[in-house]
């Protein structure tokens, strides 16, 4: 008997994993919220990357990566498989930033993208 195991379509940096764990424990988020990890029309470059703890709502996925439970909507996977989310804590930078292969486009913003 096999068992099919879903790969998750997003990774996170151990500086993001940090980061993240950090805000849930600050802002004393409880367990039945999760990261909400997607995509919505807007921005400089056509769309902008969501990121913020959230429930789960009906078409969501469910991950668990790095220890950390993750919402998705099932039609955001297309946009986001391969990305890496990494926390910059620096003097030039703060803040979340995105690394996604499929987007064609970027702007400076670093949160908006085309495909």
């Amino acid at each position: 008997m096999s068992i099919a195991v879903e790969i998750a379509p997003v990774s996170f940096t151990p500086g993001a994993v940090k980061e993240l764990f950090k805000l849930k424990d600050q802002q004393e988020i409880g367990d039945d919220f999760g990261l909400r990890v997607g995509v919505e029309g807007g921005g400089c470059s056509g769309m902008n990357y969501i990121l913020g703890f959230d429930q789960k709502k009906d078409g969501d996925q469910e991950y668990e990566i790095d220890g950390i439970r993750v919402f998705m909507h099932k039609a955001h996977g297309l946009y986001l498989v391969g990305m890496q989310i990494d926390f910059q804590d620096g003097l030039n930078a703060r803040g979340f930033t995105f690394n996604n292969p499929n987007a064609a486009s970027t702007c400076g913003c670093g949160t908006s993208f085309s495909v």
